[in-house]
Formats: C-alpha cells, structure tokens, sequence
C-alpha cells in the first residue's frame, strides 16, 4: 500500500555569515515550517543550499569579505542555477548592477542602479508599514542607513514604494529589499522567499 501522506522537503536556506544581521535572518528562518537556516562562509556550502539570503550590514566590508573567501563567482553561478538570492538592505546594495557613485563591486544579480543610504545616516532610520505587491499589506519595514533603487530594468518588478523610492523588487529568482525583514515578528516576506527557492 503507497504512502498517500508525504511530508514536505526540508528546505535548506543559507545566510551569507560575512557581516550584519546574520542570526536574526538564522532564527526567522527556522520559525518557518521545514526550513532550516544555515549560516554559510565557505563556498562548497552552497551545494547543499535551495536559497541564500545576503543580509544588511556595510556593503563594501561585505564586498570585500565575498572576495576574500572565494564566494563571488560561486553566488553568481548559485544565482544562474536558478536558485532564489534574498539581499536585505546591504544585501540589496550588492545584488544590484551598479551603484550611483560606484564605490563598492558588486554581483550584478538583479538589474538595478542603487542609491547607497539613500535614506540617509544611521541618526535617519525609521520604521513605517509597507504594502508590498505579490506578498501583503501593512508589513511593518525597518529602515537602518537604508538604500533604494534609484532605476530598474525592464525586467524588473517593482514590489514596494517609499515617496516614489522603489524599496522592493524581484528578478525572476532574485528579490531584493531596501529594509530589515528579518528585525520584525511579520514574516510574511520571508515565508515568501522561502516558497519561491
């Protein structure tokens, strides 16, 4: 007699554990039903992995870490292979294509030009409630020397505004935030990602 009952795979999802908000990323992830979060700094972990998140903290110190551990040709392959890439704030910043004044390399995952803390110095973060398309309304967004996306390509969808600021978006497996899901108790983005790997 055949099992009717399978039970879901276990999802395996790494946060980049360079720099910034990595265990707050780890234990949102593992709140999630059959996921489990992994912190990844080497890169043959990536293997083994569905999706990666790529988390807030100080692009060019990541930059240079992503290098320094043999990790940027690697995401971009994990990226080609189809597999889901989450950048919040920081993160973001590195998945784009180019920056306004250029001053940090970056992977070129999603094609966006970014506004580096283009919400201004730490002394400017905020919180507000965002309506994010495809996912939700009133999720609350945390902002911390936030960038935005100062232009996007055609194929790019834009999933989330701030005074005509784009602060969300997603390229076929690549989605991107301006903020910090991972410091709130809404995980609705996250479980979003997580479903898309």
């Amino acid at each position: 007699m055949t099992q009717l009952l399978t039970s879901k795979r276990l999802k395996k999802v790494g946060v980049l554990n360079l720099q910034g908000a990595v265990s707050e990323h780890i234990t949102m992830l593992n709140s999630l039903d059959n996921v489990q979060g992994i912190a990844v700094k080497h890169p043959e972990q990536l293997a083994e992995l569905d999706g990666l998140i790529i988390p807030g903290g100080e692009s060019t110190t990541i930059s240079r870490l992503i290098k320094q551990n043999g990790l940027f040709e690697p995401i971009k392959q994990f990226a080609q292979q189809g597999k889901g890439i989450l950048g919040t704030c920081a993160g973001l910043v590195l998945c784009g294509k180019t920056t306004t004044h250029n001053e940090v390399e970056q992977l070129a995952l999603i094609d966006i030009c970014v506004e580096r803390n283009g919400f201004g110095r730490q002394i400017n973060s905020f919180e507000t409630m965002l309506d994010v398309k495809l996912i939700g309304q009133q999720i609350p967004a945390i902002f911390i020397r936030a960038p935005y996306i100062a232009k996007a390509g055609e194929q790019v969808e834009q999933l989330a505004f701030i005074d005509e600021h784009c602060v969300m978006a997603k390229q076929k497996n690549i989605l991107v935030c301006s903020f910090h899901p991972e410091l709130t108790q809404d995980n609705r983005i996250m479980h979003y990602f997580v479903e898309s790997c």
